[in-house]
């Protein structure tokens, strides 16, 4: 499948699921509930969070933040493949293709530094819980949102415009949305050794960065939740973090499978796969997980409920 030739440097052609066209019906149905129930979802938790005055502690408005991420973090890939799915458009413009790239570097590392922010609080909450509200002050949450921001989008500029720079041999990317590594697949040649150790680095320090502290952040909190007398202590402590926990195990096993996984088990179609998982899957689940197992949530629940 080759793009037409009036088209060849105008678009890059999104393959996505073309090679199983009798799927196209099941995929779009699926996508398109996912992505409804994702919206509504997480637009209800957000509007619940922010509605709610026993809901406007650190804890609940890094939900809210996360929320939010998530709609836009899905609504970044998943329209634009369903209209492929209905339309049979395969095309996408440069432009379009890696303001896309661009737009999900961002806000898919906003949500890795989310996780972080969000264990940091829970941290601050299990170890220091009669100095927490001071030390997860508005100005604190706001500076380390703006931060993360900062990073996420100066970490995301350099890879586009790396990226939009290279000579490419083909056009057609072999995915549903412009990810980083199929693009640089496209590339004729690659980066002077000197740019790729740059990049290398700086790729490293965004990524990993979220990942050693909520590590760090969980040895501190499970060493703090065992010096605790009362079994019972011990477990209404933790299951505080269960929710968060839960999140984190799903959204980072789902990023290093796709992304930091040898080369010779690369595959086109397990890749699509798990990038369903983590741009759609994930985010609907998040408001549901975070609700289904907080007592207060579920109280603000049943207080709307109730009062309409």
């Amino acid at each position: 499948m080759m793009p037409p030739e009036n088209k060849t440097f105008a678009d890059f052609v999104l393959v996505g699921f073309s090679d199983a066209p009798d799927l196209f019906l099941p995929l779009f149905s699926f996508l398109l509930g996912a992505y409804i129930i994702c919206i509504a979802g997480n637009t209800f938790f957000f509007t619940l969070i922010t509605s709610q005055p026993q809901l406007q502690t650190p804890m609940y408005v890094l939900m809210g933040n996360l929320a939010v991420v998530d709609i836009f973090f899905t609504s970044i890939i998943i329209p634009r493949a369903l209209y492929g799915l209905l339309s049979g458009d395969t095309h996408i413009s440069i432009h379009g293709c890696f303001t896309q790239l661009f737009l999900f570097l961002a806000v898919g590392n906003m949500d890795s530094f989310l996780l972080a922010i969000m264990a940091l609080d829970r941290y601050c909450a299990v170890c220091f819980p009669l100095r927490y509200l001071i030390i997860m002050n508005k100005r604190t949450c706001i500076s380390l949102l703006s931060s993360s921001w900062i990073i996420v989008c100066l970490h995301s500029t350099l890879h586009t415009v790396r990226t939009s720079s290279q000579q490419n041999c083909s056009w057609l990317i072999h995915h549903f949305f412009c990810d980083l590594p199929v693009l640089v697949m496209l590339s004729c040649s690659g980066a002077s050794d000197a740019v790729q150790k740059v990049i290398f680095i700086e790729s490293s320090i965004v990524i990993f960065s979220p990942v050693l502290f909520i590590f760090v952040s969980y040895i501190l909190i499970i060493k703090a939740v065992l010096t605790l007398q009362s079994s019972r202590g011990r477990w209404k402590t933790f299951s505080t973090c269960s929710s968060h926990l839960t999140m984190v195990i799903l959204f980072y096993s789902t990023v290093i499978f796709v992304y930091f996984r040898p080369g010779t088990l690369y595959s086109p179609t397990y890749d699509r796969v798990i990038s369903v998982v983590y741009t759609i899957i994930i985010p609907m689940l998040n408001p549901f997980i975070y609700s289904l197992r907080n007592k207060n949530v579920k109280t603000a629940v049943r207080k709307i409920l109730t009062y309409q």
